[in-house]
C-alpha cells in the first residue's frame, strides 16, 4: 500500500481545514487508517483511526469532537475533517495504515503518506 496525503495548509484559530489520503493497492479496504500528527520538537502523536468498514472511528481526547475521520473504500482514500481548530494543533499530519484491527501506536502501522503541514495561527 502507498499512500499519498494532499490539503492542510494554514489558517486561524477557529477555522476549519481538511487533508485527505489517497492509497494504491487492491487491499486498501482491509486496513485500518490511522492519522498522526508531529509538532517540531514532539514525539508523533494519534489522532485518530477508522477502522476498515468505515463504521467507527476512534479519537484521541485532544481533538475529539473537533476532527472527523471518514474513509471511501470505492476511492481508496480517507479524509481527515478537522474543525476549530486551535494554534496547538499545527503540526505535519500523516496518514498510515496498519494490519491490525486497532492501534494508536505508530511502530503498529505498516505504512505511511508523506506527511502534510497544517498551520492553525492565533
Amino acid at each position: 500500500v502507498q499512500l499519498q496525503a494532499s490539503g492542510g495548509g494554514s489558517v486561524q484559530a477557529g477555522g476549519s481545514l481538511s487533508v485527505s489520503c489517497a492509497a494504491s493497492g487492491s487491499t486498501f479496504s482491509r486496513y485500518l487508517m490511522g492519522w498522526f500528527r508531529q509538532a517540531p520538537g514532539k514525539e508523533r502523536e494519534f489522532v485518530g483511526a477508522m477502522r476498515w468498514s468505515g463504521d467507527s472511528a476512534y479519537y484521541a481526547g485532544s481533538v475529539k469532537g473537533r476532527f472527523t475521520i471518514s474513509r471511501d473504500n470505492a476511492k481508496n482514500t480517507v479524509y481527515l475533517q478537522m474543525n476549530s481548530l486551535k494554534p496547538e494543533d499545527t503540526a505535519v499530519y500523516y496518514c498510515a495504515a496498519s494490519a491490525r484491527l486497532f492501534s494508536m501506536i505508530p511502530g503498529q502501522y505498516d505504512y505511511w503518506g508523506q506527511g502534510t503541514q497544517v498551520t492553525v495561527s492565533s
